[in-house]
């Protein structure tokens, strides 16, 4: 494996890993969107997030990082969130503390 492909590799894991253990709780104070979007054309923003009901973890709706919540339902990278299940997502616009 050359020395570019093992440094893009552990770039990927650190990213993950920060993101995955930053509590987004404790930088922005979040608010439901009302009325609520429909799950088949959620929102998505620099100031909307994106929180699911299983795990109750948030992820930002535009993603530029590798990003999932702790259940599996909201997971993606470099621009593309995929949601497996829709209905339990609740858009959420979230402002700095």
């Amino acid at each position: 494996m050359n020395s570019f492909r093992l440094c893009a590799a552990f770039h990927c894991l650190f990213e993950e890993k920060i993101m995955s253990d930053v509590d987004l709780r404790k930088i922005y104070k979040f608010h439901a969107i009302e009325p609520a979007p429909s799950p088949d054309a959620l929102p998505s923003g620099g100031d909307l997030y994106y929180e699911c009901a299983d795990c109750n973890d948030i992820v930002p709706s535009v993603i530029r990082i590798r990003v999932s919540c702790v259940c599996g339902n909201l997971c993606g990278q470099s621009g593309k969130l995929e949601i497996k299940d829709a209905a339990k997502v609740k858009v959420m616009r979230g402002v700095l503390k």
